[in-house]
């Protein structure tokens, strides 16, 4: 997930209809905070970003990166369903002796004990 902060921050201003001095006068910053925050050169603190967030109705992370609740569900259930995928087909004889190697070694040993 990319930072996009300063587009989003911007575009979610807009959307309010909030002028860059309104904005700062709720997070009690200076317009120009504001301003270099929405041209990337530089970025809030920590409460800052969480005081923009409830001011602007979104949560953390979409004003961050820019992606919602719902694209994370969907992001997560898309690669839910691929794990199910990979779990439903049987493994192979490579995969076996990746997943089992420690047990081939032990099992090695212990013939060579039995048979030494």
């Amino acid at each position: 997930m990319e930072n996009q902060f300063s587009q989003q921050l911007g575009k979610l201003r807009r959307q309010a209809n909030l002028s860059q001095e309104q904005l700062a006068q709720q997070v009690f910053v200076t317009r120009q905070s504001v301003s270099k925050w929405e041209q990337g050169e530089t970025t809030p603190d920590l409460d800052t970003l969480i005081k923009l967030a409830n001011l602007l109705q979104v949560d953390l992370n979409e004003l961050i990166t820019g992606t919602t609740a719902t694209n994370l569900s969907q992001s997560a259930d898309q690669h839910s369903t691929s794990e199910q995928l990979q779990t439903e087909r049987p493994m192979n004889v490579w995969e076996f002796l990746a997943s089992y190697w420690w047990a081939i070694i032990a099992l090695a040993a212990v013939i060579g004990i039995f048979f030494h």
